[in-house]
């Protein structure tokens, strides 16, 4: 039987790595799948990894009907066993029923991954809609680890820094004006995982004084 089933977990807990891990894993036993993403940190079409792994992708839009993408494939004599859709949390709850559909009606496997929750820690829709309807629910076992070593749980957005509560859900980072987060007139928003005892406390790396950890902002949006 075919399955839906949901990889969650933070930032920085190797969620795209495990998608091309999976992709590789199928395809050298000989299966057919399709690749997808949405605001990938490489660039449109790419799903990468931050050890610098990376594969082409079909990009996902809003307007992106999975169902009629995957039947017009199979229409034209294309053999499809499996897809993997990274950055699920971007992805609209309609799509998500599309791939559910998928699964159900045409016996194809979607193997997905995503953050649970936005830097103000709630549900991203689409990861609510996964929670919802999916086979299978995992939480990624590697730890996302906070500046100060323990397990991190919650993704902050930062403004040079300093953490925000502020703005859009989506918004990428390192960019060149706040503005689009809606709570600077300028700044490089960043995002940093934190453990829930700093998140709580806004207590990022930089206003804890620590500068052992990477200071590359990240591509990810809310």
């Amino acid at each position: 039987m075919a399955e839906l089933v949901f990889y969650a977990g933070t930032m920085d807990c190797g969620k795209s790595t495990l998608a091309l891990q999976t992709d590789h894993n199928h395809s050298s036993r000989g299966r057919a799948g399709i690749v997808f993403t949405r605001l990938d940190r490489a660039g449109s079409s790419k799903l990468s990894s931050r050890l610098g792994l990376s594969v082409p992708a079909v990009e996902v839009g809003d307007d992106f009907d999975f169902r009629r993408y995957v039947v017009d494939r199979l229409s034209g004599g294309t053999r499809i066993d499996y897809l993997i859709c990274d950055e699920v949390q971007f992805y609209t709850e309609a799509q998500i029923e599309q791939l559910a559909r998928l699964v159900d009606e045409l016996a194809v496997d979607v193997y997905a991954f995503g953050i649970l929750t936005d830097f103000r820690t709630k549900l991203f829709p689409g990861s609510s809609r996964l929670v919802e309807l999916a086979d299978r629910m995992q939480i990624l076992q590697v730890e996302a680890l906070c500046w100060c070593g323990t397990r991190a749980i919650h993704n902050a957005r930062t403004v040079d820094g300093v953490m925000t509560t502020e703005g859009d859900q989506v918004v990428v980072g390192d960019v060149a004006s706040a503005g689009s987060a809606g709570d600077a007139s300028t700044g490089v928003i960043a995002y940093e995982v934190l453990c829930r005892r700093h998140y709580r406390a806004g207590l990022t790396a930089k206003s804890a004084g620590v500068e052992h950890i990477s200071r590359q902002p990240l591509p990810f949006a809310e």
